[in-house]
């Protein structure tokens, strides 16, 4: 199985941080128990992001590969539909 990459890991990492810093900063909690909530749901946002990026790039590369199969096999076709005409 495929890992993600460095980019994928860094961004779900930033949105660990970033959404740990907002949601602290908004709802001003101050017990352990919020806090440890609060930091478990961002850790959650956070690897969903990363699997969503890394499952969509996927997708995406799996999409360009079909249609530069495609291609080139029609672009192989018409070279060599040219190349007789000539």
């Amino acid at each position: 199985m495929p890992r993600p990459s460095a980019a994928q890991v860094c961004l779900g990492s930033f949105t660990v941080v970033a959404a740990t810093v907002v949601l602290l900063a908004v709802s001003g909690a101050s017990g352990v128990l919020a806090v440890a909530v609060l930091v478990g749901f961002a850790l959650a946002l956070g690897t969903v992001v990363t699997v969503l990026s890394w499952s969509l790039s996927n997708a995406a590369a799996g999409s360009f590969a079909k249609a530069g199969s495609a291609r080139a096999a029609s672009s192989s076709a018409s070279g060599r539909e040219y190349a007789r005409q000539r």
